[in-house]
């Protein structure tokens, strides 16, 4: 089967969104399909274009023996409204020529993964030209993070990009996303129930695992063996309600048995950094190689995965997934009833999002009952094997592909 991926974002290891374009397209070409990508150069999550991509800005390259065909994007220094919009424009435009040329390679399958949705209309262009099926896969729902963040505050301005956003999703074979919340979100906004589909964020339950010694970071970082970790790995949005991790440090300043670590890169860790000037009990770390990841999921005694109110029950981290392969327990600072407690709440605690004093009093009630952490560490690892397994979840959509 020929599938052409188009997605802002692709990347060897599986780093936000580029997860989807990146680990999955790979996990295709193992299988024996054939699969081409359209995609920006790397930026994500430094929001800083590769040195290595800057020249020449079209290329062509194979990455995992999937065929990469890169065009330019504008990487603006501070995303946000309006700005963000342009940035995911100029791929839109600059991707149109090279999407076109694909039509010659006559695809069985063209998927395009959201965010962009304005690469939406092209994803269908193609598929109509070539005969093709058109799937659109909406890791987030970014028209209505944008409007509950009030980056698009216009009335007028909202109703016109909702009632394209409508025509645009209704006009796509198929429409997938990765909770079950955000498929009720799909049928809201007018998808019918034979375009619907479930694809949820997998992990691969054998790189990510429970580990029985020691993670390696802990030597790495000076922790030292009686110290309980609190940790943050992930990007560092501005919708992730980030800035409770340095406030709860704050407030737990007092336990020597405590160290959080905060892991990643994005828009806010300048911010994090500043706030957490003066605090000896947090450490950052950059970005991680993808083959550490489960040494360093496996530091956690405790995960945190913050969330703003906004946001949460538009988005279902990727982050949550490794999480809950790694076996460990899990504080998400979140509504109550969305989709991310809901899940949570088998494995961990659900607090109010924003609110470091209930942070800071969940991370105490764990510290403080070992058998807890482990009985929950336990609910998260089943949880993983059930739902998220890796070649599960990508067999089933090879499946539906077909």
């Amino acid at each position: 089967m020929k599938i052409l991926i188009y997605s802002a974002n692709f990347a060897p290891e599986p780093v936000g969104i580029g997860k989807y374009s990146g680990e999955m397209a790979a996990w295709l070409v193992s299988q024996g399909h054939q699969v081409r990508v359209v995609a920006a150069p790397p930026y994500y999550p430094a929001w800083k274009l590769d040195q290595a991509y800057v020249w020449p800005p079209y290329r062509r390259e194979q990455l995992q023996g999937v065929d990469v065909w890169r065009t330019p994007i504008w990487v603006p220094k501070a995303p946000g409204g309006l700005v963000r919009i342009v940035h995911l424009l100029s791929f839109a435009v600059s991707s149109l020529p090279v999407m076109l040329w694909q039509t010659q390679w006559r695809p069985n399958v063209v998927m395009v993964v959201a965010p962009a949705l304005v690469c939406a209309p092209t994803t269908l262009l193609v598929a109509r030209l070539t005969g093709a099926k058109a799937w659109l896969h909406i890791q987030d729902f970014e028209v209505d993070v944008a409007f509950q963040m009030g980056l698009l505050k216009n009335p007028l301005l909202q109703r016109m990009v909702l009632a394209a956003e409508r025509g645009l999703l209704r006009s796509f074979d198929y429409v997938s996303s990765i909770s079950g919340r955000m498929l009720d979100r799909l049928r809201q906004k007018g998808v019918k129930e034979y375009q619907v589909r479930f694809f949820p964020n997998w992990v691969d339950i054998s790189h990510i695992y429970p580990l029985t010694s020691p993670s390696d970071y802990r030597e790495a970082l000076g922790i030292k063996p009686d110290t309980k970790v609190v940790l943050f790995s992930g990007t560092m949005g501005g919708k992730q309600g980030l800035m409770v991790i340095p406030e709860a440090a704050r407030k737990l300043a007092h336990r020597q048995d405590l160290m959080f670590v905060v892991c990643g890169d994005g828009v806010i860790k300048p911010q994090l950094e500043t706030a957490s000037i003066g605090l000896g009990n947090i450490k950052f770390l950059p970005l991680q190689p993808f083959e550490q990841l489960g040494q360093l999921l496996g530091l956690a005694d405790i995960h945190l995965l913050p969330q703003s109110p906004e946001a949460a029950d538009l988005v279902l981290p990727s982050k949550l997934s490794g999480m809950l392969a790694s076996g460990r327990v899990i504080i998400a600072t979140c509504l109550a009833n969305t989709e991310i407690a809901n899940v949570v709440a088998h494995c961990g605690l659900v607090v109010a999002p924003e609110d470091s004093d209930a942070l800071a009093k969940a991370i105490e009630q764990l510290l403080d009952d070992n058998e807890a952490r482990l009985q929950f560490g336990k609910q998260a690892r089943l949880y993983a094997e059930k739902n998220l397994a890796r070649d599960s979840v990508l067999g089933r959509l090879v499946e539906q592909l077909q």
